[in-house]
């Protein structure tokens, strides 16, 4: 592996490079300027060493996103600790069991997450502390609520003047070094803990400080709609921004459509990092109404006109995004055909990347001026990208990667890291593609079959179906995504119905009393809106998978 610079090193440099200027922000709240976030790390710094945590001890965060979230992430890293990302969405249990399996030794909680862990469920961990304030939830340590308690002292003693720039200085990092594990899902059976050394997040945002950081003017604004417990937001939005001298905004509340339009217009960010569904809705919303008018495509059609009235409504779309914007850069799943070919024609600066957690997360991206339509871009620097089939331009094949943004594997799981790692060195995605001359990637299907929720999260549809069979008259059971709706569709034990003399209305009644309690055991993201009854058993491979692609909806 070629030599490295630092990760740490870009944190220390932004900071006493953009020292007094605005830095984290909570939407309609409290902004942090640099050295505001530098002074927060060293006392946080403090609290670590004086309550006994040492270089490679794990570091667990769950809340929502927020200005405070985002320091005790980075003050994790260049402290040297590994940081456990957990997505505040996931039920007390999952959290139980990423807090315990990583082996975390502290918590950070939001204030929603605080009222629903229950420490005794955490027997190893040390203490738990409050988010918004750093107060301690728990401590299971003397001299981690002796260290508390006198913080604010302790900090004053190694300060006596005032702290300056040149007091920051953080962990030298090495490329192999553990930074972080990231889990792709929290149930014990699915549970896969991605191990990211620093030379994956150094590679990701040399990339994007390279390709992106030459282009956009520095300091702008930049809303943080995606949860920061997913690679693609924490990267790409966050630590390329926070490194790149940004003021960064995040949405503390439920980041809806609405909302983020109004934080569109009153902060107008230079980039906007999205998901497909966040983008589609507010152009089907606010711009499609005032386009697709018999008169406006008619116009849009004639030669010369047509041209100047595109220059128009691009100008009008890029005003619904607070009319600074370079680009926008959606990842995670594809943009609905007919919302990109809108915005393609217009000329309008989007772009579409592709990744993976395993690769935090690039692997295939190119800025809006070489964008090629229906493609997720070419490979990114440091990543080789193939297509595992004897005719790549015309037949899908796997997508397989190397590179230094390659995970070392899952955690204390070394079965599932040979399957997807092999011993040359690739990664194997599991998504399906094509690529062209230029080395562009056409996504064309899924194998893994994860589904994404309208804010970015992953869904994984196997493991709502593992909990769905296992109840009352299912007897197999398929979950689809309409839109930013979960679906399942269930194949009923028509044996069992018809002993009992079931009506399709009696059936229809049991699965929504199924639905309810099936609810009740998942995270907010993961909630089924309707089961639909399905009277013949579903199509199988010779292994017996359901031939899943044979029933997902079609894209509008």
């Amino acid at each position: 592996m070629e030599l490295i610079p630092s990760f740490n090193s870009y944190i220390e440099r932004s900071i006493k490079e953009n020292w007094d200027l605005d830095a984290l922000s909570d939407y309609k709240g409290a902004t942090l300027q640099y050295h505001d976030v530098a002074r927060k790390i060293e006392k946080l710094h403090i609290l670590f060493e004086n309550s006994g945590v040492q270089q490679g001890d794990k570091i667990a965060l769950c809340g929502r996103n927020s200005a405070f979230w985002a320091v005790a992430f980075l003050a994790t890293l260049t402290y040297g600790a590994v940081a456990v990302p957990i997505q505040h969405e996931f039920t007390a249990e999952q959290i139980h069991n990423i807090v315990n399996h990583s082996e975390a030794k502290l918590l950070f909680v939001g204030d929603i997450v605080v009222t629903q862990v229950q420490p005794e469920q955490m027997p190893a961990l040390e203490g738990i502390i409050y988010i918004p304030d750093y107060s301690l939830v728990l401590s299971r340590s003397e001299k981690l609520s002796y260290a508390r308690e006198h913080l604010n002292e302790m900090f004053g003693m190694k300060y006596p003047k005032y702290f300056r720039k040149e007091h920051v200085h953080y962990h030298k990092d090495e490329a192999e070094e553990l930074a972080m594990i990231n889990y792709t899902s929290g149930t014990t059976g699915f549970s896969k803990g991605v191990m990211l050394p620093y030379r994956t997040l150094w590679s990701n945002l040399d990339y994007c400080l390279d390709i992106l950081g030459k282009r956009m003017k520095p300091h702008g604004n930049q809303v943080c709609i995606l949860p920061m417990a997913h690679m693609y937001g924490l990267m790409v939005e966050f630590l390329f921004g926070f490194c790149f001298g940004s003021h960064l905004f995040f949405l503390t509340r439920l980041p809806s459509p609405t909302l983020i339009h109004q934080a569109f217009q009153e902060l107008k960010p230079t980039l906007i990092v999205s998901v497909p569904l966040i983008i589609e809705k507010i152009i089907k919303k606010q711009v499609f109404p005032l386009v697709q008018t018999n008169k406006m495509k008619l116009l849009m059609n004639m030669p010369v006109v047509g041209q100047r009235v595109k220059e128009k409504i691009r100008q009008q779309v890029i005003d619904a995004f607070g009319g600074n914007l370079y680009e926008i850069i959606i990842g995670g799943a594809s943009l609905s055909e007919e919302v990109e070919r809108f915005l393609l024609d217009i000329q309008f600066p989007l772009t579409v990347g592709y990744g993976t957690t395993e690769t935090a997360p690039l692997i295939s991206f190119t800025d809006y001026h070489e964008f090629v339509a229906r493609s997720c871009g070419r490979a990114v620097s440091h990543m080789t990208v193939r297509i595992n089939s004897h005719d790549p331009q015309s037949v899908p094949g796997e997508i397989i990667t190397k590179g230094m943004n390659v995970m070392q594997g899952y955690y204390k799981n070394k079965q599932a890291t040979q399957a997807v790692l092999d011993e040359r060195g690739w990664f194997h995605t599991g998504d399906l593609a094509t690529m062209d001359e230029q080395g562009n990637i056409f996504i064309r299907g899924r194998i893994k079959n994860m589904l994404l929720g309208s804010n970015g999260q992953n869904v994984y549809p196997e493991e709502i179906e593992d909990k769905l069979n296992a109840m009352a008259m299912v007897n197999e059971s398929l979950v689809v995504q309409h839109g930013d709706r979960l679906i399942g569709l269930v194949h009923p034990d028509m044996d069992e119905a018809h002993s009992l003399g079931f009506t399709n209305e009696d059936l229809r009644n049991i699965m929504e009393q199924n639905r309810k309690e099936l609810n009740a055991l998942l995270p907010p993201f993961c909630k089924l809106a309707e089961i639909q009854l399905h009277s013949e058993e579903f199509e199988k491979t010779p292994k017996k998978s359901i031939k899943r692609y044979l029933y997902q909806p079609k894209q509008q």
